[in-house]
């Protein structure tokens, strides 16, 4: 009986993990407001837009942000589009990272990276800030730097003293016109980072 009891609880528990890392939670950041929707900063809402369009997926507003939740290949993503501002972005990450029992390995945060030429993608298992505000809010309240970032280049050409301008701005005519192709790109990396693993994926997309 009592080896019994032992064998049923060590299943139940194996499942109960097992389902734990089918979990991811999805970051894009961003700014919420009309002004803002196709700002370069707004790059990480515009991913998961995108792929919430392309699933037929929809968004719900929740605590702390905009949620839509997506099933593929027995994972589940929450997609997530904070609504606390770019600068308290690490609130609405704890939150559900909390809620959702979400292991910090299963976090994805997609980001603009001006040190990145448009369009182009870098992936990394941890780092620093960069300077990104969003990215600095999520390292203080999470006490960490241990989370996968996904860089989007936007590049840097603006004049000295305009980066703010420019990262508030919108996209030019050449870029709007490179978007889509790229944003197909984003949301397969998604797909992957919860599928295929993250040294796969990086490997697979990383400089693509």
């Amino acid at each position: 009986m009592i080896k019994w009891m032992t064998k049923l609880f060590s299943s139940t528990q194996k499942e109960e993990n097992a389902d734990y890392m089918k979990k991811y939670l999805i970051v894009g950041l961003g700014n919420i407001g009309a002004e803002y929707v196709n700002t370069r900063h707004n790059i990480g809402f515009k991913v998961l837009d995108f792929l919430a369009k392309k699933e037929g997926l929809s968004f719900e507003t929740v605590k702390l942000g905009a949620l839509a939740e997506y099933k593929f290949k027995g994972r589940t993503f929450f997609l997530l589009k904070p609504n606390t501002y770019m600068n308290l972005s690490g609130k609405a990450v704890k939150h559900w990272m909390d809620k959702e029992n979400i292991p910090l390995e299963n976090i994805l945060v997609i980001t603009d990276d001006l040190n990145l030429s448009f369009g182009t993608i870098r992936i990394k298992p941890k780092g620093s800030d960069g300077g990104h505000n969003g990215l600095k809010n999520i390292n203080l309240v999470l006490n960490t730097q241990q989370y996968t970032r996904f860089r989007f280049g936007i590049s840097d050409q603006f004049k000295k003293g305009q980066q703010v301008d420019y990262v508030l701005g919108d996209w030019d005519e050449e870029e709007k016109a490179k978007l889509p192709e790229r944003l197909e790109v984003a949301s397969e990396i998604i797909k992957s980072f919860g599928t295929a693993g993250l040294e796969n994926t990086m490997t697979t997309f990383n400089g693509k």
